[in-house]
């Protein structure tokens, strides 16, 4: 992402909501990483994550004439990113919510030992990878929706207090108060359990099996491997570190940013030449 001026975003949004597409397809591609790690991080998986950001970024779109440049536009995005994403009941886990208690038992008593190989002969190495990284995620799904909320855009997005607070509809003082407990919460369960980023018996490895055959991983469709890492510096101005209100920011280094899949990129392109974007436009 190319670090635009309040003036020239304002410019952009301009002429977007002229009719511009060129404009309109520049700041589509500004936040649609933003937007798309922001989806993966509160639903889970990828498919939810594609889904949701292609909901939010044509909800974008249809309201661009709306943004008066009060706030950053990344700020602005976040915002209709963070009431879409809270509202959102299409994702897996909507359906199956889990709790901290669930994952701890499940790694406590799960029947690692009775599974066959089921690795397919992709590499166990790869497999743990990919659990490692899938897990964490879906880790986040333990925490109640404003909860996940607080925990990504506060840790893994790293935006001042103030600004988040402000997305959230919380003062600062209650936003940060809440940023630390539910932090202090994530690294107590990793400590306890995790052994690859805590002193827990859990070990990716010893689990690929038991993973794949609870659906959690496949080796036929390795979202996690084959994406594309990019610093969070490449799609939003951050800060050098996390904000270290608890002395706790070293326990999710796990927090990684993805490149948006190139099928969603392929999908959206049509959305912005489709006939039915036109009529969208001219509503």
């Amino acid at each position: 992402m190319c670090k635009k001026t309040k003036e020239e975003l304002q410019t952009l949004v301009n002429k977007a909501t002229a009719g511009d597409k060129k404009a309109l397809e520049t700041l589509v591609t500004d936040v649609q990483d933003i937007v798309f790690n922001l989806s993966l991080r509160m639903l889970g998986t990828f498919a939810d994550a594609e889904d949701a950001t292609q909901d939010i970024l044509l909800k974008m779109i249809t309201h661009l004439s709306s943004f008066r440049g009060d706030s950053s536009f990344t700020t602005w995005v976040f915002s209709i990113a963070v009431n879409h994403l809270k509202n959102y009941k299409k994702h897996m886990f909507a359906n199956y919510p889990l709790r901290f208690e669930y994952y701890g038992d499940d790694i406590e008593n799960g029947k690692i030992q009775d599974v066959p190989d089921l690795t397919q002969n992709v590499e166990k190495d790869i497999l743990a990878e990919e659990l490692k990284m899938s897990c964490t995620n879906v880790m986040l799904q333990c925490l109640d929706m404003e909860s996940r909320c607080i925990f990504i855009l506060g840790t893994m997005f790293k935006l001042d207090s103030r600004i988040a607070g402000n997305i959230l509809e919380m003062t600062l003082e209650a936003y940060r108060q809440r940023l630390s407990r539910i932090r202090k919460k994530m690294a107590d369960f990793l400590g306890q359990y995790c052994g690859e980023y805590g002193s827990g018996r859990c070990k990716c490895k010893n689990r690929v099996n038991y993973a794949i055959q609870n659906h959690r991983i496949n080796p036929q469709k390795l979202d996690y491997i084959t994406a594309a890492e990019i610093p969070l510096e490449t799609i939003l101005d951050v800060k050098n570190a996390m904000e270290d209100i608890d002395g706790l920011s070293q326990n999710f280094l796990f927090c990684k940013s993805y490149q948006s899949p190139g099928r969603m990129k392929h999908l959206i392109r049509e959305l912005l030449e489709s006939t039915q974007f036109s009529i969208i436009q001219n509503s």
